[in-house]
């Protein structure tokens, strides 16, 4: 059987002879039913506290499980984006160095065809050198042919004007025809 402070206060006892002294008993039941009050208050509030503190760590409880998770959550998405931006760093020195191998593959061709194009030149050069020293040779060798014309017409033209023996006006000489003008002078053909 529960007692409650109202059951202390209200509880009577019989009397009888060599009994208790009844107003010590009612201001001890009294006291009594304050103090049992008083810890049955006390007992609500702390239940109460209780009852909020577990409320409190039954919520902590539940946002350190939510952190938890989204820690979890957060680390495996930051393991994702790193794999994803590993993998398209890959792919963009996989392209970088595909696109330098094929600048290289052109530059290499390029440096060839420049190569093959200061040959020809050379090439070339020489031809026009040889070209040009046969060309030089062809005017000396031509120079020189007109200059020993040149020499032979005057060497011609000074035995022309020279005293004739008598001899020597009787017989022609090559290439020449004599007129037979008295006073003319022989005609050499050609002019």
């Amino acid at each position: 059987m529960k007692v409650t402070p109202l059951d202390l206060r209200q509880q009577r006892f019989r009397t009888s002879m060599r009994g208790f002294d009844k107003t010590e008993v009612v201001a001890f039941l009294t006291e009594a039913a304050d103090d049992y009050e008083q810890a049955l208050r006390e007992k609500d509030r702390l239940q109460e506290e209780l009852a909020r503190l577990e409320g409190l760590l039954t919520e902590h409880r539940e946002h350190e499980r939510n952190l938890r998770n989204t820690l979890l959550t957060a680390q495996r998405l930051a393991d994702e984006i790193k794999a994803a931006a590993d993998q398209e760093a890959k792919r963009v020195v996989r392209e970088a160095e595909g696109r330098a191998e094929l600048i290289l593959q052109k530059a290499q061709a390029r440096a060839e065809e420049v190569q093959r194009e200061i040959d020809g030149m050379k090439m070339k050069r020489r031809d026009v050198l040889n070209s040009l020293d046969a060309t030089m040779g062809a005017l000396r060798n031509a120079t020189e042919y007109v200059r020993e014309q040149e020499q032979r017409e005057r060497d011609d033209r000074i035995l022309l004007h020279r005293p004739q023996q008598a001899d020597a006006v009787s017989a022609p000489r090559p290439g020449e025809t004599r007129r037979l003008d008295d006073d003319a002078p022989p005609k050499v053909e050609g002019r």
